[in-house]
């Protein structure tokens, strides 16, 4: 089961500082989650610049220039922040049993747990 899934927020616990031009501390929501290559797209952190050809679309509009766009960071560089706190955490799993329409069934449920220092 995956730890860090889309729409979650996180924060970013590695690389160079804010005052140093970088992306540590950051905290943003995930975008799209790259399971395959162990990656997250987090909003607001790696900015890079994209070079787009100028071409026509279906409608006949001229587009290209110079994009911004997120790209993609490693997993292990992120941590999700717990919501009560604001502060990065660790993940765990319990089982639950939920009713639905009568029926019980054992579900895993993500929880953050307590976050005592900083990650």
């Amino acid at each position: 089961m995956a730890k860090i899934k889309k729409g979650d927020l996180v924060q970013v616990i590695t690389g160079r500082k804010q005052d140093k031009g970088g992306d540590r501390g950051k905290q943003g929501k995930v975008l799209a989650v790259l399971a395959e290559s162990n990656r997250v797209v987090v909003e607001g952190v790696n900015y890079s610049t994209r070079h787009t050809r100028v071409g026509q679309s279906q409608r006949g509009t001229k587009t290209g220039g110079i994009e911004t766009i997120e790209a993609p960071i490693h997993i292990s560089n992120v941590a999700i922040v717990d919501p009560s706190s604001k502060k990065p955490t660790k993940v765990g799993h319990r089982v639950e049993e939920q009713t639905k329409d009568g029926v019980k069934r054992t579900v895993r449920v993500r929880y953050a747990k307590k976050s005592g220092k900083d990650l």
